[in-house]
Order: C-alpha cells, then structure tokens, then sequence
C-alpha cells in the first residue's frame, strides 16, 4: 500500500530527516512549512501594525482631550480670583445721612458713588486733568459703591468715620493685574541712573541717563517690532510722539534716537519711586513723561531702578500706560491684591464681567434637573418594566419599541421644537421657567432611562422570577418584590446618565426662551431662570476679555458636575450590582 500525503499538512520527518513530499526541489514546489511560516509571519505584521495604530488613535485621542483640558484650565482658572483694590474712605454724614435720622431707606439712596471715586481722588491727589479723573475712576467697579452700600445698611455706625475698605476693581484692571491684558517683562537696570527734569515743560518731562547701555534692549526689541510688520517703520514719526525741538538733544547721534509711538510696545522706567514713559530713546538715555510723581530726590542717582515692558502696544490695550501706572502704585504699596471670588459663586448673571456669576445659573440647574428626575424615573421605569415583563409580544409593542430606539437618537433640538409648540403655545406654561425646561428635558431622557432600566432587568436571572412564582407568589409581588430591587442599580446607572446629558443640553432650552438674562437667583419651579450651559453660551458671545475666562471656568463648573454624576453611577453599579 503506497503512502499518502494530505496537501497543506507537513509530514513527520523519517529516520534520516526525509519527508518526501516536503523536501526541497523534489517536486518543484516550495515546502509546506516555508508556507505556513511565511503566512504566519505576515500575520504577526498585520497584528503588530493594527496594535501600533489602535494604540497610535488613543495616544491621538488622550493627546486632543488633554489639549482641550490644558486650554480650559488656563484660560478658566484666573476666574477664581478676583482683584480688591484697598481705599481709605470717608464714610461722611453729610452725604450719607444729612439729617442723622439713620432711616434705611435713605441710607439705601445715599450718593455712595462718590464716597469711592472722592478716596480714589485722595489717594491720587496729583490728578487734576478730567480726562485723567474719568480714567482714573474707572479703575473701580461700578459695585464698589453697592459694597460701600451694603457695608453701612449692615454696620450704621460707621457714619462718620475713616476706614480702610477693599473694593472690587474694574474688569479691565483685574485683567491686567492678572496678566491677560498684556504681558509685563522686567530688566534691572546695570549702570548708575541720574533723572533730569526737563524746565518749563508742562507735560512732566524727564530725561534718564545710565552710564551703560541699559537702553539698547528697548532699541532691538522694537527694531524687531517693525521688522515683523507690526508697527509703521520709523519714517513717519506718530503724532502723540514729541519733535525733536521739544525735548533737549540726547548726549548720543541723533540717527540713534528711537521714536516710541502708540503703535510701538510701552516701556515704563521705574525711577526714584517714579514711573517715567520711554518716548525717545538712545543707548544710554531716554526722554519720556513722568506717569506717577518720585517719591526720593530727583538729583540723587539710583542704583536700583528698572525697564517695564508691555509687550502689547498702548494702542491695542484698553488701559493706558497712565492707568498701569497708578496700578504699578498700589501694587507698590500694597494697596492691590487677588482674593478668592466668592462672587462667582453668589452672584447672578451681570453686564459687567467681575460681577458676574453662576448662581442663578446653578439653582436653576438645581431645579430644572431635580423636576427632571422626578418625572422621567419613575415613568422610564415603570414603561421599560411593562414592556419586558407584562406587555404581550405583538406588531404594536414591537413599533413601540422600535420608536423608543428612534427616540434616543433624535436631535435634541426637536425636543425643544415640541415644548414650544405644546407646552409653551398649546398648555400656556411660562417661557424660561424650570417646570418647562424639565418637561422638555423629560422626553429627551426617557429613551435613555427606558433601554438602560430594560437591560438592569434582562439582567435579572429567569431563577429570581421562577423561584419567587413557585413559592406562591404573584406575578406583580415577582416583579416587585424580588427582581425590581435587584434591577435597581442598573436603573439609577441609566437615569444618572441620562441627567447628565441633560445637564450638558442648551439647544432644546434656548427654543424654549431659558436664554433670558436673570439677575436674581430663581426661587422655584415657576421663577424665571436659566442653566448653566445656556449661560456659558451667553457669555461666550460677550466681547469683553473678562467673560473669556467666566466662560471657561462656568465650563470647568459644568465639566465637574458631569464628572460627579458619572462617577456617582460608577460606585452605584459597583455597590449594588450582582454578578451571576
């Protein structure tokens, strides 16, 4: 009986390692092993290439998620402080209360105003200009005066006296002193400084003289300036600068001389206790106007002084180089810090960007979403138990369950269609409310609530359900009784989730008018009110800089609460849940 051998398996090699058939160059063909070898190298490749790009798309995905974070934090986390500017205040009678008769309501309409912007003007007395006044009074926000306001309705008897308050700062100096306005770089000075007052001259001008070249910074930073198109080239000096025939000749070549425009970056001298605007420059010496007044001898040479550099030009900036000199002044004495803003957490929606917070936002939130459980819970569970326990298996439950499916993936802006149309035009319910936001919310989550409480039951085990029969008891007592308690955990997982997707929805409440502007916080379920992503999407359309980072930290806000709930599901399922 002649051997057989069965094509694509290798043979066992005999006593002296012939196979016959898989041989090499016996028949012509190449042996079974060299094939299977070779198609199982390239099967490794492929599995190594796939590893390789699967791990490539989650690197890719965490690197995108935590550029996301990294861009967020940094532009939402200054939010959390806010800037007090400390002020001695007279807190007079005669403006207060004239009459002495401490009556809340006149306290209440007191010109309190005043009092802030006349400690402003006493701690600053060497401004005298109204233009110069207007811009200094803008350094306050315009609830300083509530805070005065709030500070004599809860103490009366500081009528009549001094005391030092810290009052909020404008938004646009809160910017600045917490450097999103334009960055600030400072270089000591090397050589020995002399400051020279420029007689007869009304704008205050000064010359300052170092023995080493401390000024060639500013020369080649802005050679620099103007070589990336930034600014017009020198040929053409601007107007706010001075003519050569207003200031004295610099002891150097007049080629040299540099004119600093409004276009060009500010560099700021800090001198002898004084602030002096660089407006021509040369190596070692500048001509410029004195912003804050010297507070040692003007004759007397410094050893210690320093160049302040704004990189964004005085032009581009909503507050000017004297502004940043009067906030250099306090900072100085230490009449200007950042404390914690409680504020953002208290306060409700404002115009103006250091008075604005999320607390109307949270509480309605709070009452939006706690309406929203108590209405879709119980419904999607008692809906998922009927279908999978009670309901009999015909063409109708089938299209109800086909559309519930459906339902889980419309857009939810359709959602917000439906309430406008039916409970705000058709039942009369009050626009921007909480009741008719969780009404809205409450159709777009009971899909979620449905399939997820129909998969905790599925995973009931049948055992649960034929034991408790057997044991006498009825098909209701069954369900209730014995496998709804064990399908729970799985339900509030659903519903947990399916609150946090409706706490991230602004499109089907901005249909139903929950974009109002709401000052005060709501109350209850009928007071006007808005949500927290509505009111990031407002705020994201301000134009001012310091909605920027209320934006980003309302969404750090939000992106907290978010991960509360998941996690909150997270331990529910791994308290709670039964394995089988």
């Amino acid at each position: 009986m002649s051997n057989s051998v069965t094509p694509g398996v290798p043979v066992n090699p005999g006593p002296g390692g012939a196979t016959g058939p898989d041989r090499a160059g016996q028949d012509g063909r190449r042996p079974t092993i060299e094939i299977v070898n070779a198609s199982l190298g390239r099967r490794y490749r492929a599995e190594r290439r796939f590893r390789f790009i699967g791990m490539s798309a989650v690197v890719i995905g965490l690197a995108f998620v935590a550029i996301l974070f990294a861009d967020i934090i940094g532009k939402g986390h200054s939010a959390f402080q806010q800037t007090y500017i400390r002020l001695t205040v007279d807190f007079s009678a005669e403006v207060i209360d004239p009459e002495g008769r401490r009556d809340p309501a006149v306290l209440r309409d007191a010109n309190y105003l005043k009092l802030a912007r006349d400690a402003l003007a006493a701690r600053f007395p060497e401004v005298t200009r109204r233009a110069d006044k207007q811009a200094l009074y803008g350094l306050l926000s315009a609830g300083a005066p509530l805070q005065l306001r709030e500070r004599v309705l809860a103490d009366p008897g500081i009528i009549g006296t001094t005391q030092e308050i810290w009052l909020l700062a404008d938004d646009d100096a809160d910017m600045f002193m917490k450097g999103r306005s334009t960055p600030v770089d400072i270089e000591r000075g090397s050589g020995l400084a002399s400051l020279v007052l420029v007689e007869g001259d009304e704008d205050n001008q000064v010359q300052v003289r170092s023995r080493a070249n401390d000024f060639s910074a500013i020369l080649r930073d802005l050679a620099d300036y103007r070589e990336e198109g930034r600014a017009p080239n020198p040929g053409s000096a601007p107007e706010s600068a001075p003519s050569p025939q207003s200031v004295p000749t610099l002891e150097s070549d007049l080629a040299s001389q540099e004119v600093l425009g409004p276009d060009l970056p500010s560099h700021l001298v800090a001198i002898n206790g004084g602030l002096v605007k660089v407006e021509r420059a040369t190596p070692s010496a500048v001509i410029g106007t004195l912003l804050k007044p010297l507070t040692s001898n003007v004759d007397a040479p410094a050893d210690q002084w320093e160049i302040l550099r704004f990189a964004t030009p005085e032009n581009d900036r909503r507050l000017k180089d004297r502004v940043v000199a009067w906030l250099h002044d306090l900072g100085a004495a230490g009449d200007i810090e950042k404390r914690f803003n409680t504020g953002f957490f208290t306060q409700g929606a404002s115009r103006e960007p250091e008075l604005a917070g999320i607390a109307g936002a949270l509480m309605g939130s709070f009452y939006t979403l706690a309406l929203t459980l108590l209405l879709s819970f119980p419904v999607g569970v008692g809906a998922a138990l009927y279908l999978e326990e009670f309901a009999p298996r015909n063409w109708f439950t089938d299209l109800i369950e086909v559309n519930i499916n459906n339902l889980a993936a419309v857009p939810s802006i359709i959602f917000g269609l439906l309430g406008l149309a039916v409970f705000i035009n058709f039942f009369g319910i009050p626009r921007s409310t909480p009741l008719v936001g969780a009404l809205v919310l409450t159709f777009m989550t009971l899909p979620t609530i449905i399939i997820a409480s129909r998969s905790a039951l599925q995973s009931v085990p049948p055992s649960i359900r034929e034991a408790a029969l057997g044991v006498g008891a009825s098909p209701l007592q069954t369900q209730f009784h014995h496998v709804l308690p064990l399908a729970i955990p799985g339900m509030l997982t659903g519903a947990i989730l399916g609150m946090a997707r409706a706490l991230g929805e602004t499109a089907p409440l901005l249909m139903i008018g929950m974009v109002a502007f709401i000052v005060d916080t709501p109350t209850g379920f009928l007071s006007p009110a808005t949500v927290l992503p509505v009111q990031v999407y407002l705020w994201a359309d301000s134009p001012e800089v310091g909605f920027v980072e209320r934006t980003s930290a309302a969404i750090l806000v939000l992106l907290a609460f978010l991960a509360v709930m998941n996690l909150a599901a997270v331990l529910l399922r791994r308290k709670f849940e039964r394995r089988w």
